[in-house]
């Protein structure tokens, strides 16, 4: 197969070839779990800095194909300023120790479309913790929370989000992006493959009338990685460094 990947898809039957579970390795030395209150003095934190009279959301990956909240209201919003990125880095959920995976988050520069969500009118400081205790990686995080302005029906709406946070261990910001899709089409942890990720969000982005420029290369050069695997070469069982930040 050539190197023109323009009319490769990303399917469910690709995903199969790589879909596994693997053991949850657990917090990497020299991090720790969040506790409960940890998270309720973060929201507490938010809260003061911000104090919404209704609770929005901006969500630009897992978030639209499963929420962790009850909403009444989701509209397209685009958010300036930020882009959709695979930088982070994560040795848990979808990757190991030995294969991390990469996963979504908000980094600087650019636009980024997604749905921003209106929660259910209830006690905001729960819901945010609940999000907190979602989408936060360990402690010391990168993927943060953050009050951004997003765009959505002639609008300026502030909203929560998750961002990058370019100090934090975990970032991975900047790789080419035939590392980012060797990585997808590999890893996997005890939530499942990067590749199940990578399918869901593109295919509800599409659903929801978002294309994604990048989002649509990558898809198709992981499907191509899927292809080249089932062809005979086997997924890597032992550490590759070639996809850590810098290498």
């Amino acid at each position: 197969m050539g190197s023109d990947t323009s009319s490769l898809m990303l399917t469910e039957e690709l995903v199969r070839l790589v879909e596994r579970t693997e053991p949850d390795p657990g917090p990497e030395v020299g991090t720790i779990e969040h506790s409960f209150e940890d998270f309720m003095h973060l929201a507490d934190d938010l809260l003061t800095e911000y104090s919404p009279d209704k609770l929005w959301v901006f969500a630009y990956g897992s978030l639209i194909w499963n929420p962790a909240f009850d909403y009444e209201t989701v509209v397209q919003a685009t958010a300036q300023g930020w882009h959709r990125s695979f930088c982070l880095q994560l040795t848990r959920w979808r990757g190991t120790r030995q294969l991390p995976a990469l996963m979504l988050a908000l980094d600087r520069g650019g636009t980024c479309v997604g749905n921003v969500y209106l929660l259910t009118n209830q006690d905001h400081k729960a819901q945010i913790v609940r999000l907190l205790e979602r989408e936060i990686d360990a402690n010391p995080p990168t993927n943060i929370p953050r009050w951004i302005d997003v765009a959505a029906n002639g609008n300026v709406i502030k909203a929560l989000a998750f961002i990058a946070d370019p100090e934090g261990p975990a970032y991975a910001g900047n790789l080419p992006i035939k590392k980012v899709a060797w990585t997808l089409a590999r890893a996997a942890g005890h939530w499942g493959s990067s590749a199940q990720y990578l399918y869901n969000t593109f295919t509800m982005l599409e659903s929801c009338g978002i294309h994604d420029e990048s989002i649509s290369e990558l898809q198709a050069l992981v499907a191509k990685e899927i292809i080249d695997l089932s062809n005979g070469d086997p997924i890597p069982k032992s550490t590759d460094t070639s996809i850590l930040p810098g290498k």
